[in-house]
Formats: structure tokens, sequence, C-alpha cells
């Protein structure tokens, strides 16, 4: 009588291949191989998408509110009343008055840069956004007197540091007897931040709300809109509806992800893309699997056929080609894990090394936005990936475990 773990020995004892059986034993280790590269690449790319969201998703806030209140005309009148008004809902934690248009700024370079220049009130505008803390020289505090604070790539644009000066232009232009002119007032660079984000850093430039009113010669009671900062992103949300129900149609609110629902709404679909598109990795490993175990099962069918012969059921002839295909699996899911993991927790210092090496740079912050690969891991797609890969090679297994055990003892002794 055979032992009841036998299914068991002689399962793992068909992965070592004989001699004259070596080229099932290379495509058992290409399968097990394709299984690794396939986990470990879904669990790397998983890991930059949701790091690069999160990334993005920290520096667009760290510059704007979590929400935005707006008139459906140009500017907002009475904004002190505004700012009361929002003040009152619980779900605000702190709202700065904001006002947003186009200039031309000239620094020593003589070249003319389009910026979008934002007024704001500092000791308010902190309370918001995340722009005294990525001020890298001066103070947010420097602003007012006609003070700037720019971003780094565009005080290097304008060939300016702190203390140098720019020239400001607007459209809002004086009227003179050879038409209207555009405005022009001298500023004296009181700061200059890093985001990390290039779009920011290349564009922005901020002043003091009332230097912008005096520019823009609109009334001290007047502004673009109000920012707002919630205790919580996704709290902006319901907040959001809330402000928009007690303020009535004659103000526009809008959160963080409706400004910016396109790029996140992109992001999105390219990691459900990259996913489908790594997971056929996986796939043709599962078919590799299943064109190495039918192999087996014709080359052991005097085998099995022994093996009924001495009492083995067909469902343990089953299992015996399913523990075969699940090591496989099993081996082949826990090596990508292990390397997909090593990789995403140390993907910075991995391409730096690539970049040194070829000399290149594979993420331009001209292109990409940001100038670096970030990587988070999250538990709950680790689990996703090592389970699906699990019951794919479990599947890819069933036919031939399933073919083997149909095997008729009399047909395989037959021609022995």
């Amino acid at each position: 009588m055979l032992s009841s773990r036998y299914e068991w020995f002689i399962g793992l004892r068909y992965l070592r291949a004989k001699r004259n059986q070596s080229f099932i034993s290379i495509i058992t280790f290409f399968s097990l191989g394709g299984i690794a590269l396939g986990v470990a690449a879904l669990i790397v790319v998983l890991a930059v998408m949701t790091g690069f969201r999160q990334e993005l998703q920290s520096q667009i806030l760290g510059i704007t509110g979590h929400a935005t209140v707006r008139s459906y005309s140009s500017y907002v009148n009475n904004y002190p009343w505004l700012l009361k008004e929002v003040n009152k809902n619980n779900g605000v934690v702190a709202a700065s008055p904001f006002i947003s248009g186009q200039a031309m700024l000239t620094g020593q370079r003589r070249r003319p840069y389009g910026v979008s220049l934002r007024g704001i009130i500092p000791a308010l505008d902190s309370q918001v956004s995340a722009l005294d803390k990525n001020i890298k020289i001066g103070s947010i505090n420097n602003l007012g007197k006609y003070r700037i604070i720019l971003g780094q790539r565009l005080a290097n644009n304008l060939g300016v540091g702190f203390g140098d000066k720019v020239t400001v232009m607007v459209a809002a232009g004086n009227v003179t007897a050879m038409g209207t002119l555009p405005r022009l007032k001298r500023f004296v660079v009181g700061g200059i931040f890093e985001s990390g984000m290039y779009e920011y850093d290349n564009t922005l430039a901020y002043i003091h709300l009332k230097d912008a009113q005096t520019l823009l010669r609109i009334g001290s009671d007047v502004v673009t809109g109000v920012e707002i900062m919630t205790p919580q992103a996704e709290q902006a949300f319901a907040v959001r509806k809330e402000l928009q129900k007690s303020l009535g149609n004659a103000y526009w609110v809008r959160d963080w992800m409706q400004m910016n629902q396109n790029f996140f709404r992109a992001l999105k679909m390219e990691k459900a893309t990259m996913f489908v598109i790594l997971f056929l990795v996986v796939i043709v490993a599962a078919f590799n699997i299943i064109s190495s175990l039918v192999m087996v099962v014709m080359e052991k069918g005097r085998e099995i056929a022994i093996l009924k012969s001495m009492g083995a059921t067909p469902g343990g002839i089953l299992t015996i080609f399913l523990v075969n295909g699940g090591v496989i699996g099993f081996v082949g899911t826990l090596s990508g894990l292990a390397l997909g993991l090593a990789l995403a927790f140390n993907l910075e210092a991995a391409l730096g090394f690539i970049e040194d090496m070829f000399g290149i740079q594979i993420l331009s912050g001209e292109v990409y936005y940001i100038d670096h690969l970030p990587s988070v891991v999250l538990w709950s797609d680790v689990a996703w990936i090592a389970g699906i890969s699990l019951v794919i090679t479990l599947l890819a297994a069933l036919y031939p475990a399933w073919r083997a055990s149909g095997v008729d003892p009399v047909d395989g002794l037959r021609y022995e």
C-alpha cells in the first residue's frame, strides 16, 4: 500500500529531471523565472505608479489648498466677508485669499519670461500651503514693499538671486496719448523656493496681496478667490459640497481632485494598463508550466501506470502533478516577491547606478514634472499580485494533472 503522503514525495521528486529529460528541466526553470520576473515587474511598476501619484499629489497640495472658492465673475468682491463665511464650516482648518494672473518678468539677462503671478497674505498662506517650507533662500515674510519670491528654475532663467531686481509687466496698462501701455514695476527678489515640481519652480512667482492689487489696479477688498485647507485631503470632497450649498450659486467651489481630475484619471488608467500588460508575463510563464507538465506526463506514463497498479487513485495522481506545478508557482512567486520588494525599496539607488554607468538621465523634470522616481509599496497590491500568481499557476497545472489522472495502467504498461 502507498503512504498517505506519497503525492508530495513523488510530486517533489518529479521536479528533478533525469539526464535524458534535461530539456523538461530547462522549461521548468524558465517557467519559474518567468513567474518571478512577472511578479517582480508588477510589484516595482505598481510601487512606482503609486509613489508617482502620491508625490505629485503632495507637491500639488503643497502649492495650492485642498479647495478653492471663486466667483463666476472675474474677481471676488468683499473677500473679508467670504473668509468669515468659509471659516464657519467645521471642516475648514484655514483659509487664505489670493490673486492670480499672468505677467512677464525680466531679469539680468534681459530676456522676458511668462509666469503665473500670485498675490498672497504671508501669514494666512502659510496655513494653507507649504510655500514657506519650500523657500530655500529668504523668507515668506519678506513679501511686501514690492518684493517677490521666485521659483528656483525661474530665478536661474532670469539670472537673478536674492536681493537682485526684476521687472514685472502686466497687461493692466496705463492709458497714454500713444494708447494703452503695459504696466511695469521693479521688484526686489526677497526669496527663492524649490517645490521639487518642475512646472511650479519654472513658472510661479509670489508677491504680497496688496502689491498685486496695486499692480493690477483693483480694489483693496478684491481678490481672485480663497484657498481652503481641510484636516485631510480626502475631506475636501465633503467640505466642497457643504460650502457650495451654504455660499449659493454666486460662488464656484472646487476641490483639488476636480482641479486636476484629468491628470489623476490618466495616472489611474496608466496604472491599470501597466498591470494588465505585465500580468501577461505571468500568463506566458503559466503556459510554460502547462507545456512542461504535459511533457512530464508523457515521460512518466509508465511510472503513473505502476503507481495506479499499486493502488494510487486518480485523485492521488492529480495531487502529484498539482504539487509539481504548485511548487513551481510558489517558488517563482516567492522569488518574484523578494526581487520586486528589494528593487522597490531601493529604486532610487538602482536608478542612480544605471544613470551613472551609462551617463544618461532616465527621468527628466521637464517631461515628468518631477526629477526623481518615487516608490511606495502598498501591501494590498503585493497580496493581490501574490494571490493571483499562485491561482494562475495552480490553474495551469490543472489540465496536465487531470490528463495524468486519466492514464490507463494497461495502456501505460502494454509496450513495456
